[in-house]
């Protein structure tokens, strides 16, 4: 068994959520006026709806950061919930009958992409609200 006091490599869980917290924080406090950002379309690849700006960007980053944190997902509407099940429709049958540890490791390695893309997008959005007011990238 390992001990509590081991460091956490750069491939840790904690670490890539640190890392997107950390992300999301300094988009925070670089972006002081977010409705700046209101009507500036979206290069988010996820955004299938053609008006996304980057004010639902933001939002939408801040709402998963702030999920994560508190761990408590918050209800989903009933109309959202479908959306988002429709848009992710997967048949679970051959994931029912997968060994459980390789399992895991599916859905870890897919929760380190996400999250890694999350922080991608976080840092894009404030060098792109930093181009919009006019000051040069740090």
């Amino acid at each position: 068994m390992q001990s509590a006091d081991v460091g956490f490599n750069k491939r840790s869980l904690v670490l890539t959520l640190k890392r997107y917290s950390s992300a999301v924080g300094d988009m925070e406090r670089t972006v002081l006026v977010p409705s700046l950002l209101r009507d500036v379309p979206s290069d988010c690849e996820a955004a299938d709806d053609a008006r996304r700006d980057l004010y639902a960007d933001y939002s939408m980053l801040r709402a998963i950061r702030n999920t994560a944190e508190s761990s408590l997902a918050p209800p989903l509407p009933p109309d959202d919930l479908k959306a988002k099940t429709s848009a992710l429709a997967t048949t679970p049958e051959p994931l029912l009958d997968a060994d459980p540890e390789a399992l895991f490791l599916f859905h870890l390695r897919g929760l380190f992409s996400v999250m890694n893309d999350l922080t991608k997008t976080t840092k894009s959005l404030t060098e792109r609200y930093l181009d919009i007011i006019g000051v040069a990238s740090r």
